[in-house]
């Protein structure tokens, strides 16, 4: 063991050196929410494989981590060597320069990412990982976190995360998990290269009570925690809450006004004296409404083109011309125009400005068109779904694991099979109701509603709601769709010229009465050959330089 001095000598350069790391202003609990998201010893690869001191290096890492998947192929694993963390699935620069890589937004590059596999099977997680800027915001029923609606907290989100499948913990393991992270914490001794470039040793860090802390790094009284004294609950608790403090503030660039100023579409609205945002008193789809009106009566639009900016980590001019205007228009218009050669997007029935997202849930087709490519020819109508009564009596056989529930089979939380006709995602289906989630039924259900026709919604039964809650997913925010790709909760999108053409084929689908429990949104949507090219303009002229 290395003799005290020293390592206080190095706790304290440490403590230094992350001090002036910092960003201008940032507050201490995002820095070391920060170095949480980044930390890699909390995996039960490193727990179940680490010499008995959670300061040594792992003899060998987890093959997981070996390497990023992406289209391209296998690109550079940043944590190679080591065990899985957040930033693994939630890359942003390290990938940079890379060959096939590229920037993130807090998104990796796979259509489903890699997880540590274990006993069960599992290598994969079932869905595509979403972007983390914005996935913050506040919203009108209550902030809902996962595609399927799992988690009303950031806290709980990322408390489970750490203690969950994704970082290699089966659901039996919550116990081992939490004390295995609080171990990590206590015997911390901010010599790696992690703490040293992020703070010292995390004990000293969340006591905030050494006067040596610098005050860029003195956390604020409510994050402040005796490691030593508390309970392994109360500690992974507070690395939890801390970094939800770091993922709370992950948003996209905005003026001091509180307006989105960052991508080429921001910077058109603002050169025109386009409403920017709705006024107080105004649903994001009246105001989509108004600026759809706004624009149609544009005589003479003044466009951006690359003399007014420009993108370090895009290959795209920063600009918004004629073609990006029509496909501003085409995803604002709601009913084709008569005698017009142009469709109508329909898009803001489910993606309003400014925020891109009706914070919903819509079952826009992806886990029926998966389910029949994928599911070995079988038909998502045939499908047989359990009754809310049915799926209450006989969790194991339906709903996904947890900790309440380890052995259930997550058959309907799955990624179809063409050796199993019963694997399907029905996503909010496996939340709605299911009392081993019972913190966020209440924002569920508002949620629902608000996604059904309002002359039914209120009289529909709990089971005919949960019938309704068939494959849907959260609507995911449009904004940098170029560093989140690929796309829908399958990743089955791998472009942003195909979105258009998804759309064009299921709304035909729709029409016909081809897909179950579709969005009846889809039906409004009519996507001519004209509307591909400008539609995709638009789409990326909501990409910025997100840092």
């Amino acid at each position: 063991m290395r003799p005290l001095a020293c390592l206080l000598t190095a706790a304290l350069a440490a403590l230094s050196a992350a001090a002036q790391a910092q960003q201008p202003g940032e507050a201490a609990e995002v820095a070391i929410g920060r170095r949480l998201f980044l930390e890699t010893r909390f995996a039960q690869f490193f727990a179940a494989n680490s010499p008995g001191n959670v300061n040594a290096p792992l003899a060998l890492g987890d093959p997981t981590v070996a390497t990023t998947d992406s289209a391209a192929g296998p690109l550079p694993g940043p944590f190679a060597g080591e065990s899985i963390n957040c930033r693994a699935c939630h890359l942003v620069r390290e990938q940079l320069g890379v060959p096939g890589g590229g920037m993130r937004s807090y998104a990796d590059f796979a259509k489903r990412s890699p997880i540590p596999a274990r006993a069960d099977g599992a290598t994969r997680t079932v869905r595509n990982a979403p972007s983390l800027v914005n996935a913050s915001l506040d919203r009108p029923t209550g902030r809902l976190f996962h595609l399927d609606g799992e988690f009303s907290t950031l806290l709980e989100l990322t408390r489970s995360t750490l203690t969950g499948r994704n970082y290699g913990w089966l659901p039996r393991e919550q116990k081992q998990a939490t004390a295995h992270i609080a171990r990590v914490i206590r015997e911390d001794d901010g010599t790696g290269d992690l703490g040293r470039s992020t703070g010292g040793a995390y004990a000293m860090l969340l006591a905030g009570t050494d006067p040596n802390i610098p005050s860029a790094l003195l956390l604020p009284q409510q994050f402040r925690i005796d490691v030593t004294r508390a309970r392994d609950s109360t500690v992974v608790l507070a690395v939890a809450r801390l970094i939800s403090a770091y993922v709370q503030q992950l948003e996209f660039s905005r003026d001091s006004q509180g307006l989105f100023n960052g991508s080429p579409y921001d910077a058109f609205l603002a050169a025109n004296g386009l409403p920017r945002a709705p006024v107080p008193g105004e649903t994001p789809l009246e105001y989509a409404r108004r600026l759809h009106g706004l624009l149609d009566a544009l005589t003479s639009p003044v466009f951006i083109d690359p003399n007014d900016g420009s993108f370090q980590f895009h290959d795209q001019p920063f600009a918004f011309g004629a073609t990006e205007l029509e496909g501003l228009r085409f995803f604002l218009r709601e009913t084709v125009a008569p005698s017009s050669e142009h469709g109508a997007g329909n898009c803001i029935a489910c993606h309003p400005p400014p925020n891109f997202t009706d914070f919903g849930f819509h079952n826009t087709g992806v886990s029926q068109l998966e389910y029949e490519s994928e599911g070995g020819g079988h038909y998502f109508a045939n499908l047989e779904i359990p009754s809310l009564a049915r799926r209450n009596r006989h969790k194991n056989d339906f709903l996904p694991p947890t900790p309440k529930h380890p052995n259930a089979t997550g058959r309907f939380r799955s990624a179809p099979s063409p050796d199993d006709a019963g694997l399907a995602d029905l996503g909010l289906w496996n939340v709605l109701f299911n009392s081993d989630f019972p913190q966020p039924q209440a924002s569920l259900k508002l949620a629902l509603l608000a996604s059904l026709p309002a002359a039914s919604a209120t009289k529909l039964s709990k089971a005919a709601l949960l019938d309704a809650a068939i494959a849907r997913f959260k609507t995911p925010g449009l904004r940098d769709l170029g560093h989140s790709g690929p796309y829908m909760h399958d990743g089955s999108i791998a472009s942003i010229d195909d979105v258009s053409h998804f759309y064009e084929s299921v709304s035909v689908l729709s029409l016909l009465g081809f897909v179950r429990n579709g969005d009846p949104a889809l039906k409004s949507i009519s996507v001519g050959d004209l509307d591909h090219a400008p539609l995709a303009a638009f789409l990326r002229a909501l990409n910025e330089d997100y840092h």
